[in-house]
């Protein structure tokens, strides 16, 4: 029989409900023509590209109106880097969390709540913003010529002069009123301006009035807010954070035309409520072979949880270190010299997300997949007798030198419901070029207090990894 393999992350408070985890992998859907619906694949090494200041790496930024310039953020340096990712040194960033960029083609802003900074990339001045009238930035965006970026702790959003970003009069905020909540974020999607509060939302667009530019839309609110102000981000022509309103957080929201629709489950929601302070959550978005990602990091519970908007599932994301899975190395994100680029979170390096690199910057990327044996509903309480599983899997995949030459994938099983694990069980994927090798494991015993076993397979091996299927073969008994 098919034992359910394929689909997404689903653990639930109970492991006996639900034990579904899936790291470092994801799921693809296959049409018609394919052997399987499905097939589940490696999430993308870290391939280095240069290693930038001192870090922690707070903010990236491709320079929109030059391909070849791009500006890094690492530690308490300003960098621009050029396509060959030579650095150039700027000027001082304070703080030491996450900053927000825009540019407005010649101007670069960073906020840094509070402060901000403006770099002229024609001039190459750059300048704290010291205009007696800025109040301090939280998160920036650009629309139609002005800087637009949320007060701390208020509920005011301000323009900056048109084209300069340096200068604020004193009179170019207005109030997000709608609800008595302070601003958390801002974020400009569709030539609109979602404020996002801490229990509500409104939408803003450029009326093009002379006092002040922006106008509320009628209807286009939401009583729905913002938990964590750098969670937010767009992709696939929808906004994603990560939700608090006066009822709760922990909810993963996209948008569908102005209003928010839940984009986490159940399984995830509990992990996320988990956490305790979510405050400081990180998003970034990014698209690799047709799929939309929402990249979701919870920097104090050391978390990465992935959605996949293209099929619309979860997955986690995570380093292997000492045996243990510990946070992903990814802090921020941007598209630049044709690379998806993210910035470690401990240090100044930056990584190429790359689908053909099997490791996180030569250190192994562990990949992990648990399921339930039997089909949903097909448990009725019977021991089974399990004599072997088959990995459907690309085999053959083996390199010519070193680790990963003869790759092998581990399983193991509990019958407990994934409260405890028989040990491992290893077996070889193949060499280069031995494509008919089938990775199978035999005698698997008895299911015994459930009836119900769950598996697990996993590896470390840096090889590719696609996974198209598993055959169980087993028998019932009476007991």
């Amino acid at each position: 029989m098919q034992t359910p393999i394929l689909g997404q992350a689903y653990e639930l408070r109970s492991v006996n409900a639900a034990d579904n985890r899936m790291i470092n992998m994801y799921p693809e859907a296959i049409p018609n023509e394919g052997q399987t619906a499905g097939w589940l694949q490696r999430a993308p090494g870290l391939r280095l590209l240069a290693t930038i200041g001192n870090g922690p790496i707070r903010g990236l930024w491709d320079f929109q109106s030059d391909s070849g310039t791009a500006f890094v953020v690492s530690g308490d340096r300003l960098y621009k880097i050029n396509s060959s990712y030579v650095a150039t040194y700027i000027g001082t960033i304070a703080g030491t969390g996450p900053v927000s960029i825009a540019d407005n083609g010649t101007q670069v802003f960073i906020a840094a709540n509070p402060q901000g900074y403006i770099y002229n990339n024609t001039t190459n001045v750059f300048a704290q913003i010291t205009d007696v009238d800025f109040p301090g930035a939280v998160t920036v965006a650009y629309l139609d010529g002005y800087f637009v970026f949320n007060e701390p702790n208020s509920q005011k959003v301000w323009v900056t002069s048109l084209l300069d970003g340096l200068s604020v009069d004193p009179l170019d905020f207005a109030s997000a009123e709608g609800s008595p909540d302070l601003l958390t974020s801002l974020i400009v999607s569709n030539r609109e301006v979602w404020l996002l509060g801490a229990n509500s939302i409104e939408v803003w667009y450029d009326a093009g009035t002379a006092d002040f530019p922006l106008a509320r839309i009628q209807g286009a609110a939401n009583e729905l807010g913002c938990a964590a102000p750098y969670s937010v981000a767009k992709v696939d022509n929808g906004v994603f954070w990560l939700g608090s309103d006066s009822r709760g957080n922990g909810v993963v929201y996209r948008s569908s035309g102005y209003a928010g629709v839940r984009a986490s489950n159940h399984a995830v929601e509990w992990q996320i409520q988990s956490y305790g302070d979510i405050s400081d959550a990180i998003g970034y978005t990014y698209q690799q072979d047709g799929h939309f990602f929402y990249v979701l990091i919870f920097p104090t519970a050391g978390k990465t949880w992935v959605y996949d908007v293209t099929t619309q599932s979860w997955h986690e994301r995570a380093g292997w270190n000492n045996g243990a899975f510990v946070r992903h190395r990814s802090n921020c994100q941007m598209f630049f010299n044709s690379e998806i680029i993210v910035g470690d979170y401990e240090n100044g390096n930056i990584y190429a997300l790359d689908p053909n690199y099997y490791s996180d910057n030569g250190t192994p990327q562990k990949w992990l997949r648990t399921w339930r044996a039997l089909p949903s509903g097909a448990n009725n309480l019977k021991r089974t007798a399990q004599h072997s599983l088959q990995l459907n899997c690309e085999t053959g995949v083996g390199l010519n030198l070193g680790q990963g030459s003869d790759p092998e994938v581990m399983m193991r099983w509990s019958d407990d419901g994934g409260h405890t694990w028989s040990n491992e069980h290893w077996v070889k994927m193949g060499k280069i070029g031995a494509f008919g090798y089938r990775a199978i494991w035999r005698r698997l015993g008895m299911t015994m207090k459930l009836r119900d076993r769950v598996y697990e397979v996993s590896g470390t091996d840096p090889v590719k990894l696609a996974i198209v299927g598993a055959e169980l073969i087993l028998d019932g008994t009476d007991a």
